[in-house]
């Protein structure tokens, strides 16, 4: 992304892949909650074979919505940050988005529960769309309904797509996404395999603590940098602006 606008060059970099991949694993407690059940459901669902294929259909197509979410939500911030110069005000909110996950994964404060209420209009509509593909006993089935549960109202994934929306493309908001659904894979898929050991694990309250204060950093981390893009060139958005009228 060009100088000057939102996202600078930073979020091309490898660190915020890393950052967002990050945010999946240490979240993922949080995505065996909500969704370890259908992966375990598919882990069994197989008699006399392997569950495994199952299991890595749902979250190939989990993270391919995902993906596609990414892409959106950047094209959507692209626009912002082009036309309306909303960039750092975009960061700044991310940051505040992964603090509050972070409060909410040790269950501090659940500002991102009336995000899920919101998110649940929509997925009423898309739900029923998964019920065709029950009973899952193919690959294809399997990767069609993780494409419809990836849709799941989940303040984790809002907390991502916060982020995503900072970057400077629809590719860079998709790769994003992909990195934070990779970051869920490991969990969902072990949870899947292995039922409810992983479950209790990632649970614990010790390692929530360590989760959600990662997450905290993370969050100030974004909130810093939005606050000091704004702040170092405050004319950028007003050059950008007497550009495109010049055109």
């Amino acid at each position: 992304m060009p100088r000057g606008r939102a996202g600078v060059t930073e979020l091309t970099q490898p660190l915020s892949l890393i950052t967002m991949a990050a945010i999946g694993l240490l979240g993922s407690g949080h995505c065996v909650g909500m969704c370890g059940g259908i992966a375990t459901g598919l882990g069994f669902a197989a008699r006399g074979r392997s569950g495994l294929p199952l299991v890595l259909g749902y979250n190939l197509g989990r993270i391919l919505s995902y993906t596609v979410a990414g892409a959106l939500v950047a094209s959507l911030g692209y626009w912002g940050s082009r036309y309306l110069a909303l960039g750092p005000l975009l960061r700044m909110l991310a940051g505040v988005i992964l603090i509050l996950m972070g409060l909410y994964l040790v269950g501090w404060w659940r500002a991102l529960a009336y995000l899920e209420r919101a998110g649940a209009r929509l997925w009423r509509h898309i739900q029923p769309l998964g019920k065709g593909l029950l009973p899952v006993t193919s690959f294809p089935h399997a990767l069609g309904l993780g494409v419809v549960w990836g849709w799941l109202p989940c303040g984790l994934v809002y907390t991502a797509l916060a982020y995503a929306a900072t970057a400077g493309s629809a590719g860079e908001g998709a790769l994003l996404m992909a990195a934070f659904g990779l970051g869920t894979a490991p969990a969902m898929v072990a949870g899947g395999v292995f039922s409810g050991t992983l479950k209790r694990v990632l649970q614990a309250r010790p390692l929530r603590m360590a989760m959600a204060a990662m997450m905290i950093g993370f969050g100030v981390w974004t909130l810093v940098g939005g606050i000091s893009h704004r702040h170092a060139d405050p004319a950028a958005g007003a050059a950008m602006e007497s550009h495109h009228h010049g055109h």
